[in-house]
């Protein structure tokens, strides 16, 4: 495709928000700037997202790639995924896009531990990434990738009461507010004013979102850009609300998609018929927002790469329609969980690999929502209806499965049912398939983690660009610049006379420079800290090299040769039973080389051995893992131990894992005291200091457990003695 034919492409995102839009059928919603865009384009209405929460997700719609499969799957984590991914701008701006962000990053890469917000991103990715970019600032006649995020419709203006925001909202058309009494309650929700208040006040925002995206439209069609743009609007995942954001039911997952695409560029985007784009249409197939990068180079006629996992819906390269879905929900903020789901166009098979954990644990920012305060009042009064007390159970079943057809909300687990029997072995079969296929990594428990990506936790720096030039006469030479750093790429600019340096630009091929031009060049990898600057002035000598080759461990290789994932997953098939062969299969893994075998094994016992008598018969081997070289197997062994009526032993082993260098490894700690109010009652000077810690996790963990204590609740604490 010639450069001159290069369509500009304008996302439009907001936070937080499911298919609360007029265009999609809901009649509450007030949406006519999103609904004009959508009579002119496509509505895709089975779109769904694999994390109910915006790091995760965004990390998946910017690379391609699953983030349980990279290790950006925790909330606000600091992955190091392997060498070869890159992200969606930067191959775009490969092919002469002008790439602008405004200005929500939030990858999971975080490059830089003491840069913080959207300041943080993969400078290769952008050309500007601020509050202030724009198509507008781009070099004449250069094809651009703009995004603009929306937070109006973020949680937490469903409850703040700042004068900023009320303005707005009074500010309003009066069609655009939303009667509280006109709101849709889901079956998971108590109908009561508070939560009707809520819902009208999210339906409120999301008309403010309207009124952004009518604005950007009246500049696009004020620069004469409205028919050489191709429009793509889109949701990161589901209001939040309870049990919706931050959650694998539909309520979470299920995002909005519509896609705009001039007349001119109808071709593009259906190649072998473009009369099949029909204005006002609807798309039923399954889509997965990883699909959302592989689309954008097939429309532009590049063969996205074999190392994304998502697959073309639409251009050249479009692959046949999915047959499934997936999601994940791992850490959310302070508060760890393991879910996983699968879902067809009828079914949604869930999986909890957690399954003793309640489902309503304390994720303190979300504790500030109305609706949710609503419901653990009512619930403590027990007047929750039994669709919405199901959320507050102290655990989860191991399986669930939905008939989304006759059950949109989620509520009626047909997972016990034998009618529903080869259905649950189908979905189950396919989600283990999809988790071995992709190296599901959220069985590796996040301290693992991290120390297989940052061992002691040190950042890795790129190595700084080496250059090599060559003369070709007439005062021009060939710049060629190289890193050796496996997966880096390079941003360079030219410095003028005065000083002054141009914006930073990828560097894609050799340069052609006028001899006394001076260059400065950078080498960025995701994850990874910048490298220092290599200055060249051109025709000079190139500067020393360093010889630096600052990679960090090849973590993914390494966990595909070894096989633990695979032996995770055969040991995690135990869920639920308590039989002779699952018990020894995991006093076996009691003894495997890899510590989260030994961690699984630990938890498996724990919640298998279910009287006094198997659990005395495999305490023995337990405490041989008293001094078990890995702090997860000690917190689960602690934990175990607890909850099994050895506090003194419990003790000692948590104790200095409250205080570990680790963030993650005290995170863990503190989670065992969510179910061990007994033991934390025996740790309260550590857990006092936690509160000032450095980590904002665990200090709200840490609160969580010191008010759970104050109130004497011991809820959660089910088999301490």
């Amino acid at each position: 495709m010639r450069p001159g034919k290069l369509p500009n492409i304008l996302w439009l995102t907001w936070e937080d928000a499911t298919v609360t839009l007029r265009c999609f059928g809901d009649p509450y919603a007030y949406t006519p700037n999103i609904d004009r865009v959508a009579q002119e384009g496509v509505r895709f209405v089975n779109v769904f997202t694999h994390s109910p929460v915006c790091a995760p997700s965004r990390s998946g719609i910017i690379t391609g790639m699953y983030p349980t499969s990279i290790g950006s799957h925790h909330m606000r984590c600091a992955a190091v995924p392997p060498p070869f991914v890159r992200t969606l701008p930067e191959l775009l701006r490969e092919r002469g896009y002008y790439c602008t962000n405004n200005v929500k990053t939030d990858y999971n890469f975080i490059q830089h531990p003491e840069v913080k917000g959207a300041d943080d991103y993969p400078h290769d990715a952008w050309d500007e990434c601020s509050r202030q970019a724009h198509w507008r600032n781009r070099p004449e006649g250069t094809p651009f990738f703009s995004v603009f995020n929306f937070m109006d419709t973020h949680e937490s203006r469903i409850r703040i009461e700042e004068e900023w925001l009320l303005k707005e909202l009074e500010a309003l058309p009066p069609e655009a507010r939303h009667p509280p009494e006109r709101a849709r309650v889901p079956a998971y929700h108590p109908d009561t004013p508070t939560v009707r208040r809520d819902w009208a006040r999210h339906y409120d925002t999301v008309s403010l979102v309207d009124q952004r995206i009518g604005e950007l439209l009246r500049q696009l069609e004020e620069d004469g850009l409205l028919e050489e743009t191709i429009l793509w609007l889109w949701s990161d995942h589901g209001p939040g609300m309870p049990r919706m954001k931050r959650w694998i039911y539909d309520g979470g997952i299920h995002v909005p998609l519509i896609i705009r695409v001039p007349e001119r560029y109808r071709e593009l985007v259906c190649p072998n018929d473009p009369t099949a784009w029909q204005p006002g249409g609807v798309n039923d197939d399954l889509i997965a927002v990883v699909d959302y990068a592989p689309t954008m180079l097939s429309i532009i006629g590049v063969q996205p790469p074999e190392w994304m996992q998502g697959q073309a819906f639409l251009g050249k390269y479009r692959a046949l329609a999915r047959q499934y879905v997936f999601a994940a929900r791992d850490r959310m903020d302070e508060t760890y969980d393991l879910i996983r789901a699968v879902r067809d166009k009828r079914y949604k098979y869930i999986r909890n690999f957690l399954p003793h954990l309640p489902y309503a644990q304390e994720i303190r920012y979300a504790e500030e929502t109305p609706s949710l305060q609503e419901m653990r009042r009512l619930h403590a009064e027990g007047r929750l209806e039994p669709a919405v007390a199901q959320f507050f159970q102290p655990s989860k079943p191991v399986e669930e499965l939905y008939d989304i057809q006759s059950d949109p909300d989620e509520v009626r687990n047909l997972a016990g049912d034998p009618r529903y029997q080869p259905v649950l072995e189908r979905m189950r079969r396919e989600l283990y398939r999809w988790m071995e296929e992709t190296g599901d990594l959220g069985l590796i428990p996040e301290p693992l983690l991290d120390e297989m990506m940052r061992p002691e936790g040190t950042f890795s720096q790129t190595s700084a660009p080496v250059v090599r030039a060559t003369p070709l006469g007439s005062g021009q030479w060939r710049v060629i610049w190289r890193c050796g750093t496996p997966g880096a790429s390079i941003i360079y600019r030219r410095r003028n006379p005065d000083g002054a340096a141009d914006r930073w630009q990828l560097y894609t091929r050799p340069l052609l420079c006028r001899e006394g031009e001076e260059l400065v060049a950078k080498a960025c990898r995701l994850g990874c800290r910048d490298s220092a600057e290599t200055v060249y002035r051109v025709g000079s000598p190139p500067p020393e090299s360093k010889a630096q080759h600052h990679s960090p461990p090849d973590w993914h290789r390494s966990l595909r040769r070894n096989g633990v994932l695979q032996r995770l997953l055969r040991l995690k098939a135990l869920d639920g039973r308590t039989d002779e062969s699952a018990l020894r299969q995991y006093e076996r893994a009691l003894r495997d080389r890899h510590p989260a075998m030994r961690y699984w094994a630990v938890v498996g016992l724990q919640n298998a051995c279910s009287d006094e008598p198997t659990r005395k018969r495999f305490l023995p081997a337990l405490r041989q893992l008293r001094n078990d070289p890995s702090e997860v197997v000690r917190v689960a062994l602690a934990e175990t131990l607890c909850l099994w009526g050895d506090l003194s032993a419990a003790r000692q082993l948590l104790a200095p894992l409250l205080v570990h260098r680790q963030e993650h490894v005290r995170l863990f700690a503190i989670s065992v005291l969510r179910r061990c109010s007994a033991l934390a009652r025996q740790l309260m000077a550590p857990l006092q200091r936690a509160r000032e810690d450095r980590s904002e996790d665990v200090r709200k963990a840490a609160q969580t457990v010191l008010e759970r204590v104050e109130r004497g609740d011991s809820l959660h604490e089910t088999r301490c003695s």
